[in-house]
């Protein structure tokens, strides 16, 4: 109870004693005072309840006998009596006191009272007696906090309903029944690429229908407007939805309908089926490639056999032919046995790569030479070349070094790039050329190369490739072939060949037409990369302090001992959390964090050293084991931090490092 009090004591007037003013005035007060719609009392000098009105005895349910002329103290009880104890000073020196709050009434309990104390008939500035006028408001206080409770219920409520509407992984889009959008969650807004505020207020049809489908979607939103079968609702539907972008892409929707008094809402539930239906698409490509395969595997059993078979009679036709060249050697003859022999061993070189072809076994490495795989695959090829009218010129470089690779896979190279090439100057009306040339790229004082390497392009005069697909034609399955030509598997079996080879096989701009060279080194093996050696530092003094951050321990302990063995000081935490404590008591020079980790990641942490240690947050180098996600690259972008791929090299961290500390 705040400063409040009923009545004054006057120590020197008799106990029951009214003074003649009060006796005189007592008839009209209680005219007054009986009209008053409050419980009001009189109180006397000597704390005895002398006076009160009817409605003090309904709400006490007391009989007049019972209290008039009774100390205050035992009508209201001693617990509320003492709490008036601190302001009877202010009653004394004639002052109005106004209370308002919880009070436990004898035999009432507790009640929440609004309570004026008025002191009358002063004598000297001294009061004789205290008019006091009450109200119960335990009622309404209660019926408040149960309304402040349910308000705040409420609020709770809708606070729980808006968590979940704005993290729903779904898509979540409400609108009116005019179709105008009123709801627009996070999710709706990456997937359709426009601002929440930009979507509000706007057609629904406006802001998600591709053009070509407005006029169907605003019949349908006729017909239910006006009574007409709902075809949607409750229905999951995949349809074509329209990014801000301009492009569509397909979704999945489910609609229900909400009313809210007088007015009817429409929420969606959409979800973008891109990525189902790019992997429907890989595996219908992957499933048509084994197809392909599988045909490839039989054509090859076939083709070996017809080889095999082949081989005895050229054995035959090649014997003979030499047999008969030696027996006409001063005879005019002996020239055309000669030329039976060459067309023989012709035969005989486009059977072995057949063979080659279809033989399945591991891989054998020896001395190649890449001039001769060129001449085998164009006398392979030669029927089908002349037949389509292209021209073939062979610029070889005599004395080309030999290669140390499997025959038959670089062999496998040569001839996917000659097919390749035949297969696009079909779009060629007349004029089709098409040059093998091999040569030896040269090597520079500069150049820290071990051996030297070298190289075949395949050029043609056809359409050529555009600049934005020269690598995507290295990718499995991807192809600028009509349907049925290609797999799109040969230039990526290739380049994974020549890899592994050490080499190369690449794309080159040659103006007109398509040029792909093949780069090897003549040890046929991926040469070792150089780089710069790391100094270490002075064992006695530490270059810089380092902080490690990964959840794997391994990897976490594997990157700390190769810093450590460069000469820094480091220190590692195994979890975001962990590292933002240590953070807290330590000094750091630079941080090399895992991109993702469970509960603070990688981006969460850089946000709160940005806060906390806003210089630090620019020596953070992120350490990620994937290919770069949009998210990881949106991250990475917007905190302008360096990025390290998995696996890595110890010399590739220590650079990396060292860049950071001098960035």
């Amino acid at each position: 109870m705040t400063e409040d009090i009923h009545f004054h004591p006057t120590p020197d007037a008799g106990e029951g004693e009214l003074s003649s003013v009060l006796q005189a005035t007592l008839p009209l007060l209680s005219q007054l005072l009986e009209a008053v719609p409050a419980r009001v009392v009189v109180i006397d000098v000597g704390e005895r309840l002398v006076w009160a009105n009817q409605e003090f005895f309904r709400f006490t349910r007391l009989h007049p006998k019972q209290v008039l002329t009774q100390r205050i103290s035992r009508i209201i009880g001693e617990a509320a009596y003492a709490s008036y104890t601190a302001v009877r000073p202010r009653l004394a020196s004639g002052q109005t006191v106004a209370w308002e709050g919880w009070t436990e009434l004898a035999g009432m309990g507790r009640r929440y009272m609004r309570e004026h104390l008025v002191p009358v008939d002063l004598r000297g500035g001294v009061p004789q007696a205290t008019v006091v006028m009450s109200l119960d408001l335990t009622e309404l206080k209660k019926r408040d906090a149960e309304l402040s409770a349910k308000v705040a219920e409420l609020e709770a409520t809708e606070a729980l309903k808006s968590s979940i509407f704005d993290n729903a992984m779904a898509a979540l889009v409400s609108t009116d029944e005019t179709g105008h959008i009123v709801e627009f969650n996070p999710a709706a807004v990456t997937m359709f690429g426009i601002v929440r505020e930009q979507a509000l207020g706007r057609s629904v049809a406006d802001v998600m229908i591709p053009p070509r489908l407005r006029e169907a979607h605003n019949a349908g939103m006729a017909r239910v407007t006006a009574g007409g079968e709902q075809r949607l609702m409750g229905r999951r539907i995949e349809m074509t939805a329209l990014r801000a972008d301009g492009s569509e892409f397909p979704i999945e929707m489910l609609l229900w309908r909400t009313a809210v008094g007088n007015q009817t809402f429409y929420t969606a539930s959409l979800f973008d089926l891109s990525e189902r239906e790019a992997a429907h698409s890989q595996i219908e490509r992957q499933r048509e490639a084994l197809r392909q395969s599988e045909k490839l595997t039989a054509m090859g059993s076939l083709l070996a056999g017809v080889a095999h078979e082949l081989n005895n009679p050229l054995s035959i036709v090649m014997g003979r032919a030499a047999l008969l060249a030696e027996k006409l050697s001063d005879n005019p003859l002996a020239a055309d046995a000669q030329r039976i022999h060459e067309a023989a061993e012709r035969c005989g070189r486009i059977v072995r790569t057949f063979l080659n072809m279809a033989r399945s076994r591991p891989a054998n490495r020896s001395e190649v030479a890449l001039n001769d795989l060129a001449t085998a695959a164009i006398d392979m090829l030669g029927y089908v070349l002349r037949s389509h009218g292209i021209a073939v010129t062979l610029d070889l470089l005599p004395g080309l070094p030999p290669v140390k690779a499997d025959a038959d896979q670089i062999g496998q190279i040569v001839l996917n790039l000659i097919v390749n090439a035949q297969q696009a100057l079909g779009a060629r009306d007349h004029g089709r050329r098409l040059t093998v040339s091999t040569g030896v790229a040269p090597m520079t004082d500069g150049d820290r190369r071990r051996t030297p390497r070298v190289w075949m392009r395949v050029r043609d005069n056809g359409p050529g490739i555009a600049p934005e697909l020269r690598e995507r034609v290295f990718e499995p399955f991807f192809t600028t072939k009509s349907e049925g030509v290609g797999t799109g598997l040969g230039l990526a079996v290739s380049r994974s060949i020549a890899r592994e080879h050490g080499g190369e096989l690449t794309v080159q701009d040659d103006g007109a037409g398509a040029c792909f060279c093949l780069q090897m080194p003549v040890s046929g093996e991926p040469e070792a990369t150089e780089t710069e050696p790391v100094p270490l530092a002075d064992a006695n003094e530490i270059s810089a302090r380092l902080l490690v951050v990964d959840d794997e321990p391994e990897i976490a302990e594997l990157i700390g001992e190769m810093l450590a063995g460069a000469g820094y000081e480091v220190m590692t935490a195994e979890s975001g959390a962990v590292a933002l404590a240590m953070l807290a008591e330590a000094r750091f020079d630079a941080i090399v964090s895992d991109l993702h980790m469970p509960e603070l990641d990688g981006a969460g942490l850089w946000r709160e050293v940005k806060r906390t240690h806003p210089a630090l947050a620019r020596r953070m180098l992120f350490v990620t084991g994937d290919t770069l996600s949009p998210t990881a690259r949106q991250f990475l972008d917007e905190a302008r931090c360096d990025r390290l791929n998995k696996p890595f090299a110890k010399a590739e961290l220590l650079a990396r490092v060292a860049a950071l500390l001098q960035g």
